[in-house]
């Protein structure tokens, strides 16, 4: 099923998931009757699960330097605010590509291609990201991935309180970098209370974004008290992080290869820490899986 500006597409089971022509962003997902993401609502945060390219997070200015010019870029990048061509569907899976061209050369000087998979299974959503660098010069990258999920997500359930966790696969440092002006990090860091794989959830720890550098986990899911949890698993995103606002009802989990710039930082868009640099002619391939667990 398809409409003007999604795509459905379906599992066994009834599972079923909506992805947004714009951005190629996920913007709904059900198993078992239940959504899995969130709503959108403009009051919180107007965006379900976008997808951010080329850069992941602020840019020193609002802008990116390249071969000694200026080039205005978003926070996040503009992949999620671009629409996508549809390569390929079928019932289950839809395939989805961005390519340079004039929305994209006054922000970013460099042909590519960004090409997102979706297939969706009885309880799953995956995703196959490929990044592809047709030109002659290497491509300075990012990518991430930005999911909100319901929280509570269960009935009867609460935020505050409510028993709802993070839980890691390997045992991650209990200090994040503080988030400065502009959404730019600084070399200082603040304390978690991080137990070992477990952080338990409050809103009140969300002053600001927390931003899990070089995690050692592949994995990590969000755990509701009865069992229940959204696993979120990753190939190649070697930084996470997790974020809501302290009064809105989601929780994201967020998987990304970049981050956003240091405070002080004025070098080249390709010495960005954590940018990546294609070969020209290479192919990147990133993996995003999300599940539902009983």
């Amino acid at each position: 099923m398809a409409t003007d500006d999604t795509i459905e597409i379906r599992g066994a089971g009834g599972s079923r998931a909506r992805i947004a022509l714009h951005g190629a962003e996920p913007v709904s997902w059900q198993v078992g009757g239940r959504e899995y993401l969130w709503s959108g609502d403009p009051e919180h945060w107007n965006r379900h699960a976008p997808w951010l390219f080329p850069v992941v997070g602020a840019s020193t200015g609002g802008a990116v330097q390249v071969a000694g010019q200026s080039y205005p870029m978003a926070q996040h990048g503009f992949a999620r605010d671009l629409p996508f061509d549809v390569v390929a569907r079928a019932e289950d899976t839809v395939s989805l590509r961005l390519t340079d061209g004039s929305a994209t050369r006054p922000h970013y000087p460099f042909p590519f291609r960004l090409e997102i998979d979706a297939r969706i299974s009885t309880d799953g959503l995956a995703f196959e990201i490929r990044v592809i660098n047709p030109g002659r010069e290497p491509l300075p990258y990012a990518l991430g991935f930005h999911p909100a999920f319901p929280w509570p997500f269960a009935d009867g359930e609460r935020r505050a309180g409510g028993g709802y966790a993070v839980v890691f696969e390997a045992a991650e440092r209990p200090f994040v970098p503080e988030v400065g002006p502009g959404g730019l990090l600084v070399h200082s860091e603040r304390a978690l209370a991080l137990d070992g794989t477990r952080l338990e959830l409050d809103p009140e720890i969300f002053t600001e974004a927390l931003v899990f550098l070089n995690a050692r986990s592949r994995e990590m899911r969000f755990s509701a008290p009865g069992g229940r949890a959204i696993a979120l698993r990753m190939q190649d995103f070697p930084h996470l992080a997790v974020w809501t606002k302290p009064t809105a009802p989601f929780l994201s989990l967020e998987a990304w290869t970049g981050h956003a710039d240091w405070a002080g930082f004025e070098g080249e868009l390709a010495e960005r820490d954590s940018q990546r640099l294609l070969a020209p002619g290479a192919t990147a391939r990133h993996g995003i899986e999300l599940t539902i667990e009983a």
